[in-house]
C-alpha cells in the first residue's frame, strides 16, 4: 500500500500574478502544487477578480463579516493572504495531501530581493487582458476591506 504522505519534490516556480485572473491563476497553481512543485507567487496585490467593482466588493464583504468575529470563519485583509485564500479553497485542505501541497504555496506582495534577478512566469490562460470586462484589484478589495496597503 503506498503511503499518501510521500509526495514528489519537483521544480521551484515563480510566478508573476501582474494582471491575473485569480481564480485561473488559482486553479492552476493548486493542480501544480498537488504535483509537489513548491511555488512562489510576486505581486500578488496586482492579481485581479473578473466583474462589477460594486458587485465584488459587496461580496467579498459579506463573507468577511460572516459568522462571529470570536469564533471565525476569519478572513485575512492584507492582498497576499488574500491571494493564498483563494488558493486554498481551490485544494482539498482538509486532506494531508492538500495541507501538504499548501505548504509549497508562498505569496508576497511586490517581489522580495530573492528573487529580484529572477525572472518569474505568468500563466497564459490567466490573463486578463484577454477579457474585455470590468476588473477589480486585490490591492484595492484589500483596501476596502481594511487591509494594510502601502
Amino acid at each position: 500500500m503506498p503511503d499518501h504522505r510521500i509526495i514528489f519534490k519537483g521544480n521551484k516556480m515563480l510566478i508573476d500574478a501582474t494582471d491575473q485572473i485569480v481564480g485561473r491563476l488559482a486553479s492552476v497553481v493548486a493542480k501544480k502544487a498537488l504535483l509537489g512543485e513548491k511555488i512562489d507567487i510576486v505581486n500578488a496585490e496586482n492579481a485581479v477578480i473578473s466583474g462589477k467593482k460594486q458587485a465584488v466588493l459587496a461580496k467579498m464583504k459579506q463573507k468577511v463579516t460572516r459568522g462571529i468575529p470570536s469564533k471565525g470563519p476569519h478572513f485575512k485583509r492584507s492582498s497576499d493572504r488574500l491571494l493564498k485564500r483563494f488558493i486554498r479553497d481551490m485544494l482539498p485542505y482538509k486532506q494531508p495531501k492538500g495541507r501538504a501541497a499548501f505548504q509549497n504555496i508562498m505569496c508576497w506582495i511586490g517581489v522580495p530581493e530573492e528573487f529580484k534577478d529572477k525572472k518569474a512566469e505568468s500563466i497564459k490562460e490567466a490573463e486578463a487582458s484577454k477579457l474585455m470586462i470590468n476588473t477589480v484589484s486585490i490591492k484595492e478589495i484589500s483596501r476596502f476591506l481594511g487591509g494594510k496597503v502601502e
